[in-house]
């Protein structure tokens, strides 16, 4: 990581379907134990080669993550993979990003899950020589099996094992889901009869 670069822009993808409270506390341990001084959810587009029936529109999910960070100036969300080609890399998402806010030094937040996986992600060698990649703990990804380089940082985030799967099905369920959600996400989903 070039330490000439004092405020780090940590970029969290995902499809936040929904954004839920293990989202949102990863997001603000980033924050509070790393170098990042902001942290932008960047909502990623539903492809059109998946049928998810259980996806929520684009801008539904937007708006959930709009939500759940408030006011909270810390966070920022992002809808740029809405309008750039299906499907969206990562590479070409920072790249575009990079371009457009010079001055920002943007950083990759991902799971040991998927730096296991690194390997197979498009332009991976440009992605690790490029961009910092700040990694959170996932269980049945030691550590010691996963992929090591020079810009990796690794972060002792708390393993929060809430998926967004579960609340899904667990609305659909009719469960009562309220204190796995902010409260604003969770009052909208509600509301619009989201994932019944």
């Amino acid at each position: 990581m070039n330490n000439t670069y004092s405020n780090i822009t940590g970029l969290f993808f995902g499809s936040f379907n929904p954004i839920h409270i293990g989202h949102m506390a990863l997001a603000n341990y980033m924050i509070e134990y790393s170098s990042m001084k902001e942290l932008w959810f960047i909502v990623s587009p539903q492809s059109p080669f998946k049928t998810n029936t259980s996806m929520l529109d684009n801008y539904a999910r937007l708006e959930l993550v709009h939500r759940a960070i408030g006011d909270d100036e810390r966070f920022k969300v992002s809808d740029i993979e809405f309008h750039m080609p299906v499907p969206s890399y990562t590479i070409d998402s920072l790249t575009y990003l990079s371009e457009k806010y010079p001055k920002k030094h943007f950083a990759l937040i991902i799971g040991a899950d998927n730096l296991f996986h690194f390997h197979k992600w498009k332009n991976y060698k440009l992605l690790q020589e490029k961009y910092s990649i700040f990694v959170y703990p996932r269980r049945g990804f030691p550590k010691e099996q996963c992929p090591q380089f020079p810009n990796l940082h690794w972060i002792e985030a708390p393993i929060i094992e809430i998926s967004s799967s579960f609340i899904r099905k667990s609305i659909a369920h009719k469960k009562d889901m309220r204190y796995f959600l902010p409260q604003n996400v969770w009052e909208y989903i509600d509301e619009m009869n989201f994932y019944r």
